[in-house]
């Protein structure tokens, strides 16, 4: 049985729009989760390890003050499009649209005021809760209007995200969540003692400003090649990498794939996440510089946390021969992950 509660996190203040944040927790007896209707941020996942103690594995804020202010996506749903676009420009139905520009020369996770920013309307479910909102038409430069619903659900170990969307113009989409990892527990100092591996032959390489270049290049024989569990800090060391920040090209499938494994041996947790998307950012917290404090005051540093962003492939608009990133009038959107969580 999943129990369900909600209770309010917070308010708006007026000059930012106004508006309460609900908290909504969701529980099973493996999983704890808590879901913010600011951004659908996961504001904290508690699982247990071998000691049976649930404990806090993803980066985050106490208070609604934190999320307020600039951070790095922690925890939430990003869009209209996850990740980068190249210069923040894509053509449509020969119409070119420019974005606002917020990383560099591209724009990322859906620019200056993307879906992390904003309020959405929540439904209790019987496990858990959806979330909807009308992303209007020209919102951020992109065309149509875009209805969206984000669904939260827990059963036992698992915590299940459904993304469907429908638009009136045609229009790129591409949603995932941005949660940043540490199952050692939120707050420890690195995730070197970390074990992945990645279900991936291919991988996206990419330029100084992190666009993919186009190649869809093998991993055999490279410092990309995580079919095997590599312990990170080691793997890392040896092949002199400052982190990882890449899509790995997943198979081409619409039905549900085990894509990524995490575990951290000392505790013994362990994450699998699943998903129907073809591909997945895998990114060690690079940015991430200790300025930043968060649950309990606890600064941030570099490689204190990981994501598994399961996704459409960056650029993919700019990029004929990637998967199609665009949604059409009359079709709906509709993609799955689900993290499943276990000692092992």
């Amino acid at each position: 049985m999943t129990e369900v509660k909600r209770e309010v996190f917070g308010q708006v203040p007026q000059e930012e729009g106004g508006g309460v944040v609900e908290k909504f927790i969701l529980k099973s007896d493996s999983v704890k989760v808590e879901i913010l209707s600011l951004g659908c941020i996961i504001a904290a996942l508690e699982t247990k390890g071998r000691d049976g103690e649930f404990l806090d594995v993803v980066l985050g804020f106490d208070t609604l003050e934190g999320y307020l202010r600039k951070h790095p996506f922690f925890g939430a749903v990003v869009g209209r499009v996850a990740n980068r676009i190249a210069k923040g420009r894509f053509t449509v139905d020969g119409k070119e649209h420019q974005l606002f520009l917020n990383d560099g020369p591209n724009s990322l996770h859906g620019g200056a005021r993307g879906f992390d920013k904003v309020l959405w309307s929540p439904q209790v479910l019987p496990n858990g809760v959806c979330f909807f909102r009308l992303s209007p038409d020209g919102e951020e430069g992109y065309p149509g209007d875009l209805k969206v619903w984000v669904t939260y659900t827990v059963s036992g170990r698992e915590l299940a995200i459904n993304y469907r969307a429908q638009t009136s113009k045609t229009t790129p989409i591409n949603l995932t969540n941005h949660a940043y990892f540490n199952l050692a527990g939120q707050g420890s100092r690195d995730i070197y003692n970390h074990e992945i591996s990645i279900e991936a032959d291919s991988y996206l390489p990419v330029d100084d400003t992190k666009i993919p270049t186009g190649e869809v290049a093998a991993v055999q024989g490279t410092s990309f090649d995580l079919r095997q569990p590599v312990e990170l800090g080691k793997h890392l060391q040896k092949f002199r990498l400052d982190g990882f920040d890449h899509n790995f090209c997943l198979q081409q499938a619409q039905a549900r794939c085990l894509v990524a494994r995490a575990r951290h041996p000392p505790t013994s947790r362990a994450m699998e996440v699943h998903t129907t998307q073809p591909g997945i950012q895998f990114y060690t917290g690079n940015n991430l510089d200790g300025s930043l404090k968060g649950k309990g005051a606890v600064p941030y540093a570099k490689h204190s946390a990981f994501c598994l962003e399961t996704q459409n492939w960056p650029d993919a608009v700019n990029k004929p021969h990637f998967p199609n990133a665009l949604l059409q009038p009359g079709e709906e959107y509709n993609h799955t992950t689900w993290l499943v969580f276990d000692t092992a």
